[in-house]
């Protein structure tokens, strides 16, 4: 098990921009006293906010985000958008400043559109598919060659089929990460916490290492390299 003081890469949180609790600067700053020390700011986004969205965000990042010790990416992660329109608007995302770009999966507990997961996983715009549900081998497989990120989560509800990912991800070969997909900040986690994520998911020692550290480090380093 790691120890607390151990690099913690979070790529999927909300803000009050979308649906979280709080302003950017509070939101931060609680992720720093957290110990996370790479944090994605991925308020929910479709066609009718992404300008906007991303035009908060880089005010913030241009007067405040340097004074936080925490690493702040600007993304979005595009929630319930049509499938066939995914693609475009993760590339227009991009295009607009976002660094990331996460789409929320087919999981179980939401009427997310068939398609989905798929439309996410060979789009070359989409850094990660969140919360994938029921994913299929076949986008498993997709994902791994697109070098499209699944993610575990910590999110109630949402949860409920990380064993599934996590074994479908090992025998695609496809990277996991984990992410606590935060609304408040009581939902922050510690690298602790996510190595626990990816260890009660099935994985073991060493994929739970590389699903909280290796490959969340690899995608920052990736994003970090993009002029978007």
């Amino acid at each position: 098990m790691p120890m607390a003081s151990v690099e913690r890469y979070e790529f999927h949180t909300h803000t009050l921009l979308s649906d979280g609790d709080l302003i950017l600067s509070e939101h931060v700053r609680r992720a720093e006293k957290a110990g996370v020390t790479v944090l994605a700011v991925t308020d929910h986004a479709d066609a009718s906010n992404l300008e906007d969205l991303l035009n908060a965000y880089r005010r913030f990042m241009e007067l405040e985000a340097v004074r936080y010790a925490v690493r702040v990416v600007p993304g979005v992660e595009l929630t319930h958008v049509p499938p066939d329109l995914i693609d475009e608007l993760a590339r227009q995302a991009k295009a607009l400043g976002a660094r990331v770009v996460g789409v929320h999966g087919e999981t179980i507990v939401e009427p997310v559109a068939p398609g989905t997961n798929r439309a996410a996983v060979t789009s070359r715009h989409v850094d990660f598919l969140a919360h994938p549900g029921f994913l299929t081998a076949e986008e498993a497989l997709a994902a791994a060659a697109g070098g499209v990120c699944l993610e575990l989560t910590a999110r109630q509800g949402h949860c409920l089929t990380n064993g599934h990912v996590a074994q479908v991800a090992r025998a695609a070969g496809a990277a996991l990460i984990v992410n606590s997909d935060a609304h408040a900040p009581e939902d922050l986690i510690d690298a602790v916490f996510a190595w626990q994520v990816a260890r009660a998911a099935g994985l073991s020692d060493t994929e739970a290492n590389a699903a909280t550290l290796v490959n969340p480090r690899r995608l920052f380093e990736r994003v970090s390299a993009t002029d978007g």
